[in-house]
């Protein structure tokens, strides 16, 4: 038996000794069954909806780890493929969703209805989920695979939309505090207070803590963030004014990017140099005289050196070659890391304004700071270091108002509303230099740099948002037939302060009528078949290091600008009884004028992308999910999904030259099955869940020839209530320590070939939390 195997083997028996001694928790206990026999819902399945959408609740999340991200929770839902390379799926640099083979940034996200953007790492206009609440707040998650409402304040919603809604202050006083420890040494701490009406008929206060702090799981850094939540509320009648206020302070070290190759020479725990200065500053070096050398030769070759001319490195001492394992330069780096700070707030009012008017209206600001730093040996420091610090700052101000008016007039429920956004966003790419030290270097990796050596490009982009939608919802009883229009303009504005060779200038993205329409039919009480159509279109991104402007001003003019634009077709069937519910349902999508981003060179260069319009994708898949109540105390829920999607057209020049035989291949990183099995045991003081995903192969080169295997992963908890106020429950991720890539395209995708483009999956991880309640 090997050391590795019998390693595991101690660490599973551990596990279950843990468990066995220390039972774990869920907040909310388990309800039975209803009054009428319906089987309790582990996820509510869309019931009543003319399109195939699913709900988790805050219960469901707080069975999973302590500071989870709500993305990881909804995992388990068909069609929705989430990778992190943490076991919270909370690291930004690492965190990807995508669903029917949209990627991230063509999905909708919004937070009690505000837009939180296309929520990529390098935010242009929004936030991540996880800096914007803290997970305890989250109240429920709403996933509409193939559209959602019309409403949804998006203008990259493709292929789905998810909608976060908060907790609501409570209406009763009440504490809760949790505390959470597990492995690389995982503290996290939340508090809630809730101060219930604060006098008869008066506003309730919510106020929320948290602070987490771990160790990455291999190399050497840290995951740090603090968060505050504050809401208000005050009834009026039966509607209410609120208003909320979110912080958040984010700091994380990254974890290397890897390639095939790389996993292969330098295994699955290579990581960042970080903590060993010296050998990232000799690695430095030898990358420099290499780079002296290749000229030298090139001059010899071309005569504008004279024959004999000796070489002069200008490192000496430390030679041409790499220490070993070390093949290249871009084996690792010295470290690099990722800085948030965000503001998110609002004030609202959802109120009835007579027997047959509803109102809604909300106006909300968001204000960011943030920077990705990386320690690069590409350019040196004068006099100092033979490396600097790269950083993309970024500053985001974004002011907003999403209101909607719901009427009723007989069997119609009709609604108008209207979305405007004006965000102003700053981005810039410079360097910070470095000191010739030794034993560490002169800046760290987790505060914000001063005094730049250089700013490589800097520009002031605009964004100007107007969206309105129109609906009718016609319920005849057997029938319920929803129809209406959403439409808007987008326009982008780039300007140069420093242009550093990247494109300027305006686009818009503009469509007045995209057209929704649902169909229900009722069967009888239990059973129903839906039917959907939908059109969406996804507006530019005002970003140098994504869309149009991420390229030089030539490859911007010759663009063909044309917005990404989607059509969906669904078609489901929703059945329920006492102990079972489920769903399946089809969908086919036609996907037009698909803008890609090849990647050029290495990541950490920051070479100008090159971006071509690759044509048209088709998608078309089965959805199936399902709950089985065995009995009281035992539940199953099990999903599946099927999805083809591929690329119709190959990537041509002007001229007709192909540059990427795409033409059939399937879309990067887009499985063909989902599958996602779980099983829940609860007799409302002891808990045991334990579940397992498995994702099929994944290409990550458009030309299909490079791809990463099929994977499962199994997570499990257990927990135990002391009584309503005190609860104990502990947690494991990636129960059986499977090595696998999860996050893929953290660089960008190439045409073919092996890319360091790579993420590893965290390795088995233990946690125990405490909660409490008073």
């Amino acid at each position: 038996m090997t050391i590795q195997l019998r390693n595991r083997l101690r660490a599973g028996a551990a596990f279950i000794a843990v468990l066995a001694a220390t039972p774990a928790f869920a907040e909310e206990a388990a309800v039975d069954a209803t009054d009428s026999g319906d089987v309790e819902e582990i996820v509510v399945l869309g019931q009543g909806q003319a399109r195939q959408v699913q709900e988790l609740g805050a219960a469901d999340i707080a069975l999973e780890v302590s500071g989870i991200s709500p993305l990881k929770a909804i995992d388990k839902l068909p069609g929705v493929n989430f990778q992190a390379a943490d076991p919270f799926g909370a690291y930004e640099w690492s965190a990807r969703i995508s669903i029917r083979g949209f990627s991230q940034n063509q999905l909708g996200f919004t937070l009690d209805g505000v837009p939180l953007g296309d929520m990529n790492y390098g935010n242009h206009n929004g936030l991540h989920i996880s800096r914007a609440i803290i997970s305890e707040n989250v109240g429920r998650v709403e996933v509409a695979q193939g559209a959602g409402s019309l409403g949804a304040a998006s203008t990259s919603n493709l292929g789905g939309t998810i909608e976060f809604f908060s907790r609501q202050p409570a209406e009763e006083l009440g504490v809760e505090v949790s505390g959470t420890y597990g492995s690389d040494e995982t503290k996290r701490i939340f508090a809630r207070i809730d101060s219930g009406e604060i006098a008869p008929g008066g506003p309730r206060l919510s106020l929320s803590y948290a602070w987490a702090d771990a160790d990455k799981w291999k190399g050497n850094g840290v995951q740090r963030q603090d968060q505050v939540n504050a809401r208000i509320v005050q009834p009026v009648g039966d509607g209410q004014f609120f208003g909320f206020v979110n912080y958040s302070n984010r700091r994380e070290n990254d974890y290397q990017d890897l390639s095939a190759d790389m996993i292969g020479r330098l295994g699955y725990q290579w990581d960042n140099y970080a903590k060993n200065w010296d050998l990232a500053v000799q690695v430095a070096k030898v990358y420099q005289n290499q780079v002296a050398r290749a000229a030298y030769d090139a001059g010899v070759a071309n005569g504008s050196l004279p024959l004999g001319t000796p070489f002069t490195a200008p490192y000496a001492g430390v030679g041409l070659a790499f220490p070993a394992p070390v093949a290249t330069v871009d084996d690792a780096y010295y470290d690099a890391a990722g800085l948030r700070k965000d503001w998110l707030a609002g004030v609202g009012v959802e109120a009835p304004l007579g027997e047959y008017w509803t109102l809604k209206a909300m106006g909300y600001y968001h204000g960011n700071k943030g920077r990705g730093l990386w320690f690069t040996p590409y350019v040196t420091t004068p006099g100092g270091a033979p490396m600097t610090i790269r950083t993309t700052e970024y500053d985001i101000e974004r002011y907003g108002i999403v209101t909607s008016s719901l009427f009723e007039v007989g069997d119609n429920k009709f609604e108008i509303g209207m979305w405007y956004e004006d965000n102003a966003f700053n981005q810039a790419r410079r360097f910070y230099g470095l000191a010739d030290t030794t034993g560490a270097p002169s800046r760290g990796s987790l505060k914000f740099p001063k005094d730049p050596l250089a700013t490589q490009w800097e520009f002031d982009f605009n964004t100007q948002t107007l969206q309105y939608h129109v609906q009718d919802t016609l319920d005849l009883g057997s029938f319920q037939i929803n129809a209406g229009w959403k439409g808007l303009r987008v326009t982008n504005r780039a300007t140069p302060v420093v242009s550093g060779g990247l494109a300027s200038g305006t686009t818009e993205a503009k469509d007045w009528f995209l057209p929704q329409a649902g169909l229900l039919y009722r069967l009888n009480d239990d059973n129903e078949l839906f039917a959907s159509y939908t059109e969406n279109i996804r507006a530019f991104e005002s970003s140098a290091t994504g869309g149009p402007f991420a390229t030089t001003q030539a490859g911007f003019d010759a663009l063909d600008l044309k917005p990404e634009t989607s059509t969906t077709y669904e078609l489901g069937f929703r059945t329920k009884a006492s102990r079972f519910q489920g769903v399946i349902a089809g969908y086919y999508v036609d996907f037009k004028d698909r803008i890609i981003a090849f990647a050029n060179g290495s990541g950490i260069q920051g070479n100008p992308a090159i971006l071509s319009n690759v044509g048209d994708v088709r998608s078309w898949g089965v959805e199936a999910a399902g709950t089985f109540r065995v009995t009281p105390e035992l539940s199953l829920f099990a999903s599946y999904a099927y999805n083809d999607s591929e690329y119709q057209d190959d990537v041509v020049t002007a001229a007709g030259a192909v540059v990427a035989a795409t033409a059939g291949k399937t879309v990067v990183n887009s499985p063909k099955h989902l599958a996602k099995g779980e099983i829940t045991w609860d007799n409302g003081d002891f808990f045991v869940r334990a579940g397992a995903n498995y994702t099929s192969k994944r290409y990550y080169s458009y030309e299909n020839d490079a791809e990463v295997g099929g994977f499962v992963i199994v997570d499990a908890s257990i927990g135990y209530r002391l009584n309503d106020r005190i609860s104990i429950q502990a947690n494991a991720t990636n129960l059986f320590d499977k090595e696998y890539v999860s996050t893929m395209g953290t660089n960008g995708f190439a045409n073919s070939g092996d890319a360091q483009t790579l993420l590893a999956g965290a390795p088995q991880q233990f946690f125990v939390t405490l909660k409490a309640g008073f």
